[in-house]
């Protein structure tokens, strides 16, 4: 490693104004190779306009009545409108393995939720139940590690690995419906489990405030920058 962004801290962007599919996988993507090719972590935050579903890299492009971008991580289709969608961008051995890190992740989101006031539990361990339909919703079941309330998805989440880093993103559902694909039915959203509106900033706050290592603001890098609007 021990390239610009190597270190203790964790890089955070935060981009508040809805960017287009495309746009948020770019950066994801530019992201991911930047931290392949030179080492650093990044918690980034961002929103997406117009509203669009997003399937997983493997998955059958079958919707022909809405608009669809490809995620370059895998898993199943997701209907991105009234979310948080987070990314986290780091070294496989800064978690130690994908699998440890896609637990310790959702074990951070789910601290900042029950800050919230929600009662987020993760999923037990056990083998994952796939939808079989190939156009299933991410919310159509959970595996081990994911957040539920009550039963029901509240995050989906899904990852890829470059070299010896990783990308895990996902959605921290605020309101509205994952209706556009089967499945969908078994999300919650933070507006009914609160029964109340849920912001952007709120959630971004309280997974800041529990994230349990130093977050700061990138330095100023014009690949980056181009890719990662602030």
């Amino acid at each position: 490693m021990g390239g610009w962004a190597d270190g203790p801290s964790w890089y955070l962007i935060v981009d508040p104004t809805g960017r287009s599919g495309e746009q948020n996988m770019e950066t994801d993507k530019a992201l991911l190779e930047e931290v392949a090719r030179d080492g650093g972590a990044f918690l980034r935050f961002y929103r997406w306009d117009p509203p669009i579903l997003s399937v997983g890299r493997n998955q059958p492009i079958i919707f022909h009545d809405v608009p669809v971008v490809r995620r370059p991580t895998g898993g199943q289709a997701v209907w991105h409108e009234h979310e948080v969608t987070y990314a986290v961008v780091a070294p496989i051995a800064r978690f130690g393995s994908l699998r440890k890190a896609y637990c310790e992740i959702h074990t951070r989101l789910a601290r900042a939720l029950q800050a919230l006031g929600v009662d987020a539990v993760l999923a037990p361990a056990h083998q994952p139940i796939r939808p079989s339909a190939p156009h299933a919703s991410c919310f159509a079941a959970a595996v081990g590690g994911e957040i539920l309330v009550a039963g029901r998805k509240l995050v989906g989440s899904a990852q890829v690995r470059m070299r010896d880093a990783f990308l895990q993103h996902g959605s921290i559902l605020l309101d509205g419906f994952q209706h556009h694909v089967p499945g969908g039915s078994g999300a919650t959203t933070l507006t009914a489990v609160l029964g109340r509106t849920v912001t952007f900033a709120e959630v971004v706050s309280a997974v800041t405030g529990a994230w349990s290592e130093a977050l700061e603001s990138p330095p100023a890098r014009s690949d980056i920058a181009s890719a990662a609007p602030r």
